[in-house]
């Protein structure tokens, strides 16, 4: 009933469709989740056990990179822009992966080039270990 032509005032508040924007996007979420597909480093950890004995020598690509950060593959220096083309040429005569021996002292930035340059080379299994003399 309106009195003395005065509006009268809702004191409620409905949040019905608030409540279904909130579900909808709930089940959104629920359907699309599962269907994103988080690509990452595939990282295999060794196992601690005995050692077993290898018949024969693996087919590795020995990639070396120094305190400052220049790279060696088998002990001659590559540049840093040939390095993805080597790695391409020396893929198929040593099928078993690459092997990135770096010095402790060597930037962050000279490893990520050379796993970069590997992935484009298309080497999927990769190894990275610290080099024994530091201050190479």
């Amino acid at each position: 009933m309106r009195t003395g032509g005065r509006k009268q005032v809702f004191n409620e508040i409905n949040i019905t469709p608030l409540t279904d924007i909130f579900l909808v996007l709930l089940i959104i979420m629920m359907v699309v989740a599962p269907m994103l597909d988080t690509k990452g480093l595939k990282v295999s950890v060794p196992s601690v056990g005995p050692s077993s004995e290898v018949k024969e020598d693996p087919k590795t690509i020995e990639l070396s990179i120094d305190a400052s950060g220049v790279y060696s593959i088998d002990g001659s220096q590559v540049t840093p822009f040939a390095l993805p083309m080597k790695l391409r040429e020396l893929k198929s005569a040593k099928p078993d992966g690459l092997v990135i021996k770096t010095n402790p002292d060597a930037t962050h930035e000279s490893l990520t080039a050379a796993m970069d340059a590997a992935q484009s080379a298309g080497i999927s299994k990769i190894a990275v270990t610290a080099s024994e003399q530091k201050g190479d």
